[in-house]
Order: structure tokens, then sequence, then C-alpha cells
């Protein structure tokens, strides 16, 4: 159907029968005050402009070595992966309103599901989230509904989990009157403490969160971390990267009883960077809490014929229940990369997506003894790491970062932004994208930089 705009003479009818003098009187319960009507939007461009001006800006990331990671990581992607997933069924598709007449894409989301529920070692998976960042929301927000036990409306939060998680997270969940509290580091080795926790011993918490590995790139002992939470009366969710867990123990089986949720960003699995997306979260869970996770579960049954069939087994969004009975307003189902991640760990296998972890390991570990070989750089942090390190440099770390960009090698995030303490500190990532060529070159690079 084609989109007709109203006329005038339409809008001013609709306004006479509604009983409104303007468009603008439709919002006036909006404060005025943080009404923004100058948006400085340039005029509009010819088709042939608009695609040059993209062109040059698609430019602007090509033919650079990116070594940032910090939750979005450059991997190898098949190219059956996305020329799967560009099929109409799959690119056109939203979704299922009316389920059960959907099979193809149920169980698209039913095998998504096992490879995450497989992954995180966790009971069950929903349909995915728009992001890691809501997906920490969500998850802060379902401990508070699960936890009956705790009436504080709060939550720890370890401040190794990203940053940009925590920011998210607090906007969404401060305005329904949770608090999210910070848990320190332990400055030697990046990574949170029984001792960081002393202060926190027998008060009331819904939950503790836990990131591994941590935002930077530190394994913490999520073991005994897991079993101090659950012997003070809260929940442990899990911040964890996917690509990960081919190698480190699932959240599902830290401590003695396991995480109750866990969540994190599916970018790795099979999504390009795309200069900033669209990405999608996961969140997973114990049976014990399902009917708190937000969004729908889809399940895997048989008809009266006997015949395999796909179904809406759970659906608490509020497209399907009335939303005061919703566990959450803002989940959906993010159906495209989802569908890629599906089909990426379906053609890697845990094999592959095991070697993918491994190479990633390695050339962390190899760029990280080159890169501390350089006079005055250091390792920040003495703890083990899985695919990102953090070093401290001897100059200003903007400005190494910029000396560095102007090479074309994008060299790591600027740590001070986020946490002051950490003055002149990089974050940097090594996929297995990387070669020993790009290893080399992101050592030389810095070499000449600090002695410029």
């Amino acid at each position: 159907m084609p989109y007709i705009p109203h006329t005038d003479d339409d809008v001013k009818a609709m306004l006479e029968t509604i009983g409104a003098d303007s468009i603008d009187d439709l919002f006036d319960e909006i404060p005025k005050d943080i009404i923004t009507t100058n948006f400085d939007i340039p005029e509009g461009v010819s088709e042939m402009e608009m695609m040059r001006l993209m062109s040059e800006r698609a430019a602007a990331d090509s033919n650079v070595s990116c070594f940032i990671g910090a939750g979005a990581y450059e991997h190898h992607i098949p190219a059956a992966v996305w020329d799967v997933v560009s099929r109409g069924e799959f690119l056109t598709a939203y979704t299922p309103y009316q389920a059960e007449a959907s099979q193809g894409t149920l169980q698209v989301i039913y095998e998504y599901q096992s490879n995450m529920a497989n992954l995180t070692a966790m009971d069950v998976s929903n349909a995915s989230l728009y992001d890691g960042g809501s997906g920490l929301a969500e998850a802060a927000l379902m401990a508070i509904r699960a936890n009956r036990k705790s009436k504080s409306r709060k939550v720890l939060v370890a401040r190794t989990v990203h940053p940009l998680y925590r920011d998210t997270a607090h906007n969404i969940v401060t305005n329904q009157n949770i608090e999210l509290v910070d848990v320190a580091f332990d400055s030697q080795g990046g990574n949170t403490t029984l001792e960081n926790l002393a202060e926190f011993k027998g008060q009331d918490f819904a939950a503790l969160v836990i990131a591994q590995p941590n935002f930077f790139g530190v394994l913490e002992d999520v073991n005994e971390l897991t079993d101090w939470a659950h012997a003070n009366g809260m929940l442990v969710v899990a911040v964890v990267n996917p690509t990960s867990l081919a190698l480190l123990s699932p959240p599902g089986e830290w401590g003695e009883k396991g995480a109750d949720i866990a969540i994190g960003e599916g970018q790795p699995l099979g999504v390009p960077l795309s200069s900033g997306g669209p990405y999608f979260g996961f969140i997973c869970c114990t049976q014990k809490i399902v009917r708190q996770m937000p969004g729908r579960i889809i399940g895997r049954t048989v008809d009266l014929e006997g015949k395999e069939g796909f179904t809406l087994t759970l659906q608490a969004r509020e497209q399907h229940i009335r939303r005061s009975k919703a566990t959450s307003n803002i989940c959906t189902n993010q159906g495209l990369v989802m569908t890629a991640s599906t089909i990426y760990v379906a053609l890697l296998g845990a094999d592959g997506l095991a070697r993918v972890a491994e190479a990633c390991h390695e050339n962390t570990n190899q760029l990280s003894t080159l890169l501390t070989a350089v006079e005055g750089v250091e390792a920040a942090f003495d703890r083990p790491v899985f695919h990102e390190r953090v070093i401290r440099l001897p100059k200003s770390s903007s400005e190494v970062l910029e000396g560095l960009a102007a090479q074309r090698i994008q060299g790591g995030i600027d740590l001070s932004e986020y946490y002051p303490e950490l003055e002149n500190c990089v974050l940097f990532c090594a996929t297995e994208t990387k070669t020993q060529q790009d290893l080399d070159a992101y050592q030389q690079a810095l070499v000449s930089v600090l002695a410029s």
C-alpha cells in the first residue's frame, strides 16, 4: 500500500472531530522545557550526492587495522552466513504476530535459543534483545522481580562490567526506582575481589552483576563471587562474551549453583562491525525464574498427527498480553542478526568456535608481548585475560591513539574517559583476523608515535 500523506483539509477535519485546535494540542502533557524544535537538519541533497557522501564515509572505515574491541569485535564471518540471511524469507520477515503460521521463523528462533542455552549452560533462552546494554537493564529488572526475599530494589554491579552497559542500565532502571550500586575493583589485578565485596556483606541486594571476561579482558574468580552472592541472598547476573564460552566455564556452572541470569552482546557471533550496528543482545536464565524473563520463548512440539511443529510457549511482552502484566515493554526479537548468529554457530560448530577463541587469545598474548617490549609500556594488570588487555603508556593515551589512527591503526580505547584512575591506559583487542604482520605493524607504529 502506498504512503499518502494527509492533506491540510484531512488534518483540519480530524482535529475538529476530536475537538483539538492544533496538532501541538495533542502533546500538551509534555513539559514545554524539554521539547526541542531546532534540529539543525541540513537541506536535502540529490540521490547522486547522497551516494557519494555515504561512499566517502564508508571509505573512512576501510583499510583500517582495528584493535578496539570493548564489546564489538572484528571476527571472520563465513560468506555463507549472510548469503543465507539475505534471502527474502529472512531479510524481509518480521515478528510473527500469527506465530504458528510462521514455522520457518519459529524454527530459526528455536535453534538460536538452543545455541545460547548450550553456550551459557543455562536452562532457557529468550528470542533475543536489542543489545548487550539493554540486556543488562532487563536482567536487573528481572532480578528485582525474581528475588522475592529482597525488598531493597538495589543491585550490586561490579565496575569491571562494561561502562556503557552500566550507563544504559542506569538510564532505564532508575526511572523505576531501582538503584545500581558500584563495586570497586582491585587496582593490581583489575578484577573484583571478596575484599571489594566485604562492605556489602549481609546487606539487602537483589543481585550481583559479574562480567567474565570483564571489561578489561581480565578473568574474574567467578566461582567464589557467585557463591558469595548466593550466600548473601543475591541472585547472580553473568555478563559474558559468547565467543569466550567456547573455552571458559559457562555461567550455568559457576560456583556450587551456577549463575541465575546470563546476558551479553551477540555481535561476535557472525555480525559485522558495520560502523556501529545493528547488534543484538541475549538473555538466558534458570528454569526456576523463567516466568520473569522478558520477551518470548519458542518451543518444539508435535501436532495431532505426530508431525513436528514450533510454537510460542511463553509470551511475556506487551504485544501479546496487557501492558500492566508484561515483564518488559522494550524487549524485541532482533530477528535478522539473531538469524545470522544461528547460522554462524551452526557452520562453525563447537570445535570451530573453540578454534576462533583460541586464535583470539593467542593473538592477544602475542600483541601484548610486542607492545610491552616497547620502552615505557607496561601491562596495567597482572591477572590472566581472554582476548583483551590493558596497557599503560608513558605519555597521553589520547594523543597516542590519535597518532596511531593517522597511520590507519585503531589502537584501542582510552580508558581514562570511563575510569579516571586509569590515566594513560589503553584497552586493546586482537581477534583471529589479525596476522603476524598486523601485530608487528602495531608495535612499529606505537614505537614511532611514542618517539614523536
